[in-house]
């Protein structure tokens, strides 16, 4: 009995919507910290930004709202969207075969 595919198209499905999920966490959370006003002299706090920004180069500053909130929640949060829907619909065709 073998499978139409490989095995390893389901397992690679769950793999790129993890890494779509994750993706997605941190720029999430880059978004909450920044709108807590989190210390930016912390390690943590820094290593999330780092990431979210390389994660968000293409959307960042996007918008041109007046107010900074704004277009941080904007930008990171249009990528953020953007790597969910694209990583889960991969992730679902790979599924279906």
């Amino acid at each position: 009995m073998s499978p139409r595919y490989p095995n390893g198209t389901k397992q690679a499905g769950t793999v790129i919507a993890t890494v779509a999920d994750i993706m997605a966490v941190i720029l999430g959370l880059w978004i909450l910290m920044y709108l807590l006003d989190a210390n930016r002299a912390n390690d943590l706090v820094q290593f999330i930004h780092d990431a979210a920004r390389w994660l968000a180069g293409w959307s960042h500053d996007l918008f041109t709202f007046d107010a900074e909130w704004a277009r941080v929640v904007a930008g990171y949060g249009l990528a953020a969207v953007v790597y969910l829907v694209a990583g889960h619909a991969i992730a679902n065709r790979l599924h279906r075969d």
